[in-house]
């Protein structure tokens, strides 16, 4: 009988996911470009809404028991898989490089005697053994690191709120408040949880109870992830610097800080290194994937060298763009269409449906709307072109029986 995860297995794998230096990142992104009691509401609105899309992207693939790539074969057909398939194997090699190196940046931030290229190569290196290792296979070790690195957070936030807040940087905050408007900031809210949604299939998928494991780890990413942003905005605005190494270095955690970034980077590429295995499999299936995350784990350090972390908050919007009216077109078809025959007709409209939407996103991306941000526009889009298809089958399928 195959083995199977329970809940709270699947609580801390989602819970480490969140927990990451990019996702720190991305708060002193908000917090030094964005008036304080102007952000909360689109920050904690992108992230429900995050979760709420991971939650029902995540169910699908625990009722089916296929991982996250595979179940896209129903909505978008061998070929429209194979073709997500491939994007999330390069978004997965392109994350891993992006989180490598902001790991290896605050690393260096910290007077460590190694230099950059070399930390990229050692964090590779772990992220390369765990994956080979297994996730069933660590789960002991998972649990520790995980304990440990909840406690070193919270000893960090405590620290982090007791410093004062800088002058200075207020009113830096104040000079660029502009910078970032409502859905500026639900945006980067709302993208981390979307990075994942290609993913959380792969994990879910083993859950002994689909339903309450998928959920738990919804809301386990939500609330982790919600945490790092709070970190980052509270390290905008302490002078730091908007440096994670500083921030830590003001708070007095040295080697506790040291574990913090390193624990933090490799916890949360190890899970994207895996599926991109697991998603390297969806493509070619004789491909071992344990093989394949190895391999990703180490070309990342060569991305990561080369300077990826410059484009971050472009590469966070690109990713959306794409996988965010994926998994509209993938709801619809699943929760809503009767349609299981998975006939070309129905591949090459949801693929429509999704290029309407990305289409959408890309357009609305260069607009400051104050009505609509560019992933509810193109999750709107998507849906709707897909809710045609679904809507016009249950209309043949009423008439039928009439007949």
């Amino acid at each position: 009988m195959e083995k199977r995860t329970g809940l709270f297995a699947n609580g801390i794998i989602w819970f480490g996911v969140a927990i990451s230096v990019s996702e720190i990142e991305a708060g002193i992104e908000i917090g030094a470009a964005a008036a304080r009691d102007s952000l909360w509401l689109p920050l904690v609105l992108g992230h429900i809404l995050g979760g709420i899309l991971l939650f029902f992207v995540g169910l699908i693939g625990a009722r089916v028991r296929l991982n996250a790539m595979e179940t896209t074969k129903s909505s978008f057909g061998k070929y429209g898989s194979k073709f997500f398939a491939a994007l999330n194997t390069f978004q997965l090699l392109a994350w891993v490089a992006v989180l490598n190196a902001q790991g290896a940046s605050a690393l260096a931030g910290l007077n460590l005697p190694i230099s950059f290229p070399l930390t990229c190569v050692i964090l590779a290196a772990l992220i390369a053994a765990w994956v080979y290792v297994g996730i069933r296979r660590s789960a002991n070790v998972t649990t520790v690191v995980m304990a440990a690195l909840t406690i070193l957070l919270a000893i960090l936030s405590v620290k982090l709120f007791g410093l004062d807040s800088s002058s200075a940087t207020t009113a830096g905050n104040a000079a660029t408040a502009t910078a970032l408007k409502f859905w500026n900031i639900f945006e980067i809210s709302i993208a981390m949880p979307i990075s994942w949604l290609p993913v959380i299939s792969d994990y879910t998928k083993d859950a002994e109870k689909p339903v309450k494991a998928t959920a738990i780890s919804a809301i386990a990413y939500t609330f982790a992830s919600l945490w790092m942003y709070i970190i980052g905005i509270e390290i905008s605005g302490i002078g730091a610097s908007n440096n994670i190494a500083q921030a830590i270095l003001l708070a007095g955690l040295g080697l506790p800080g040291i574990i913090i970034v390193v624990l933090s980077t490799v916890t949360t590429n190890f899970l994207a290194a895996n599926s991109a295995g697991e998603s390297s499999k969806a493509i070619y299936s004789k491909i071992n994937p344990k093989i394949a995350g190895v391999v990703v784990s180490f070309l990342s350090a060569a991305l990561a060298i080369s300077g990826i972390m410059e484009h971050y908050i472009s590469f966070l919007y690109l990713i959306a763009s794409v996988f965010a009216p994926m998994a509209a077109v993938l709801l619809v078809s699943f929760y809503f269409s009767k349609d299981r025959t998975e006939s070309l007709g129905v591949w090459l409209w949801n693929i429509f449906a999704w290029l309407a939407g990305f289409i959408a996103y890309q357009v609305a991306e260069h607009f400051d709307s104050v009505f609509l941000g560019p992933t509810l526009l193109a999750v709107i889009v998507s849906a709707a072109f897909a809710s045609v298809r679904v809507l016009s089958e249950n209309k043949g399928d009423s008439r039928s029986s009439r007949e």
